[in-house]
């Protein structure tokens, strides 16, 4: 469906339509009774987008494209875009519409912001960026502040100038628990910040029910490890992507979390070595003896996980899985289902007017029941 197009009063039967569908992907799995689904706001609930800017005569303006057709249509207003998104919107084109050294060759702007109220502006443009850019780039922040604090970012090819910060930080609460978290542009956050700290809560009255250790595979900025470390004895987290790896590291430091470690690893890297007593190259000086894993928690991208991983985490008592692709989760769950039993499986509705679906399962080993 077109952004342009939304109509939210739609919005608790697309749900509705949707969640019937995703759960029909499971009926070769024993499901407990109460699965619930949790709604998002049918608007302004995306906290980050990205617009191509189009110059046409002595205008410019903020465009998409049609999902099916590939035509251009032109953005005024972002539905699904937070308030503070869309103030920013208006704002920076109306800066860059009166600023010829802005508006030159500028090819598109993206958007990140948070809950708490800060936003990042990313510039994107076919020209080099001298000093002169740079002074006016620092005029459009000032202008900006007045709304929220904001830091820009101009880009160009082989060049990324930096007006202040290339980061936000977020501010989630987690079972009545303030956690504050860097999010660094072009960098992996979950898109829709309420739905995220949902299924935080979800992760959280869950764990606090575990104990042990948790290993935490794809664990990105530290979004679950955090939220979650307090629950156990000690946390072992991997990620492939460095730049989301150093953001999970200065998260723990400013959480004060110190029973958590965060290392750069694949889980298909971490699953081979595992299985072959090995270390881990990125991970040479973490001791995987050291740990007495009871819980691994899992949030892949939308392709689900490898043969090997899904081996791997069928040796925890605790399985925490979080997906955004019931079609390869349904996978996964089959194979899992031979040595583990749903628990819980939570609908999160992260992405509304989609067919897209965040599905949160907790499975416990059947020899525990």
């Amino acid at each position: 469906m077109r952004v342009d197009q939304i109509d939210i009063s739609q919005y608790e039967s697309l749900l509705n339509e949707k969640a019937q569908q995703t759960l029909a992907l499971f009926e070769q799995i024993k499901l407990p009774d109460n699965i619930k689904t949790i709604e998002s706001n049918n608007k302004n609930y995306r906290l980050r987008a990205e617009f191509r800017v189009w110059h046409q005569d002595e205008d410019s303006f903020y465009i998409m494209f049609d999902p099916v057709n590939k035509e251009k249509f032109r953005v005024d207003y972002f539905i699904p875009g937070s308030e503070l998104l869309n103030k920013m919107m208006v704002a920076v084109r109306e800066h860059f519409l009166n600023n010829p050294i802005l508006r030159f060759k500028l090819y598109q702007v993206d958007f990140l912001t948070t809950l708490s109220g800060e936003a990042l502006v990313s510039l994107i443009y076919h020209k080099k960026l001298d000093d002169e850019w740079q002074q006016h780039a620092k005029q459009l922040k000032q202008a900006l502040n007045e709304i929220a604090p904001v830091n820009i970012i101009g880009r160009a090819r082989k060049q990324k100038v930096l007006v202040d910060k290339d980061y936000v930080t977020e501010t989630l609460s987690v079972q009545n628990t303030q956690y504050h978290y860097q999010q660094i542009e072009n960098s992996f956050t979950q898109p829709n910040g309420m739905i995220n700290q949902a299924m935080l809560n979800w992760a959280s009255v869950i764990s606090q029910s575990l104990s042990g250790d948790l290993l935490e595979l794809y664990c990105g900025n530290g979004n679950f490890s955090i939220a979650l470390a307090k629950h156990f004895n000690k946390v072992l987290a991997t990620e492939i992507a460095r730049s989301s790896v150093k953001s999970a590291q200065y998260n723990l430091a400013k959480n004060n979390i110190n029973n958590t470690v965060i290392g750069q690893s694949s889980a298909e890297d971490f699953s081979a070595a595992y299985f072959e007593g090995k270390s881990v190259k990125s991970l040479k000086d973490i001791a995987l003896s050291d740990y007495q894993f009871t819980t691994i928690l899992v949030d892949p991208p939308r392709a689900g996980l490898d043969d090997k991983t899904v081996e791997l985490i069928q040796k925890f008592d605790n399985i925490i899985y979080v997906s955004c692709n019931p079609e390869t989760l349904k996978d996964n769950l089959l194979a899992i289902d031979e040595t583990h039993q749903v628990q819980d499986l939570t609908l999160f509705d992260q992405f509304p007017y989609t067919h897209h679906i965040e599905t949160g399962v907790w499975l416990t080993r059947r020899s525990l029941l």
